[in-house]
């Protein structure tokens, strides 16, 4: 009994999809003594169906169909249960997000129109210009780094989730191993259940992408703008970048001006950036003990 109520919560904590299921079937093996997939199909996913085999709430009645284990600890374990949320919320995106979106897609426009990129190196300049007034260019590139390197970090912090991508690669590996036990005992009727739940699980990679491409646009509403005053003041307004003394890189050795290719179409600038950029991000993370990937 303690159990099958365990296994009952386990389930619970999945969401009310999952207890739902689990009280069809019983509904079902109660009036006909054993249920078949075919008989609750309608009602429920070829998901929800493996992971009460999985869970070994059903268990084969020896070719007749499937039992429940235990019905009558998992009628009480249901009156009990408190099922999780639904987490699809934190999967699509608020009218915020969309916003966001867009503005990026409009900022990219600076990198192929000089005339954006103008207007918005300009407004930006606005806020950063008195810093190049007091600090050499190259240490302007390094406060912009760190500035950005926060921002990026805070922001994985509170929107990355990382339980989403966690749930899916657990998903999958638990397919393959079900998958892998299924074609051992030649259970054919077993394959095709799996074959649908990975069809639908395919239409859930759209939901773990959007889930952990949605903090990379808030992310790029600061750093788009930061690169566009970075090539509007090194390209398009030389003058004082010019001017501002070079610095001696890593693995590069002493440069003469910030438009000097370094390595390939890495201008002296760009490099010294994410130099800076990774550095300090990385140390922030580990500080912070951010996760940009699930645990095992």
């Amino acid at each position: 009994m303690p159990r099958t109520a365990r296994k009952v919560d386990e389930l619970a904590e999945e969401g009310e999809h999952m207890t739902d299921a689990l009280g069809t079937v019983l509904t079902v093996a109660e009036e006909q003594g054993t249920v078949t997939w075919s008989d609750v199909s309608d009602d429920i996913s070829s998901g929800e169906w493996g992971r009460l085999i999985e869970k070994g709430l059903l268990v084969d009645a020896g070719g007749d169909g499937f039992v429940l284990d235990d019905p009558d600890g998992v009628r009480d374990a249901l009156d009990d249960a408190d099922p999780a949320d639904s987490g699809d919320d934190d999967l699509s995106w608020t009218i915020y997000d969309k916003i966001a979106a867009l503005t990026v897609v409009g900022m990219f426009a600076g990198y192929a129109f000089s005339s954006v990129r103008s207007q918005i190196g300009g407004v930006i300049d606005l806020l950063l210009g008195p810093l190049r007034e007091f600090l050499p260019f190259y240490l302007v590139i390094m406060v912009l780094a760190i500035l950005t390197g926060v921002f990026s970090t805070f922001l994985q912090d509170n929107l990355m989730n990382t339980d989403v991508m966690g749930d899916y690669q657990e998903k999958s590996k638990e397919l393959k191993e079900r998958r892998k036990k299924a074609k051992e005992r030649g259970d054919d009727e077993e394959l095709e259940r799996i074959q649908e739940e990975q069809m639908e699980m395919m239409s859930e990679n759209l939901g773990v992408f959007k889930a952990q491409f949605r903090p990379m646009v808030w992310i790029m509403t600061l750093t788009i703008p930061v690169f566009l005053w970075m090539y509007y003041v090194v390209r398009d307004h030389t003058v004082e970048a010019a001017l501002d003394p070079v610095i001696i890189m890593p693995l590069v050795g002493e440069i003469s001006g910030w438009q000097v290719g370094v390595f390939g179409p890495f201008q002296a600038w760009l490099l010294w950036y994410f130099i800076c950029s990774l550095g300090f991000t990385q140390i922030l993370r580990k500080a912070m003990n951010v996760q940009t990937s699930p645990t095992s």
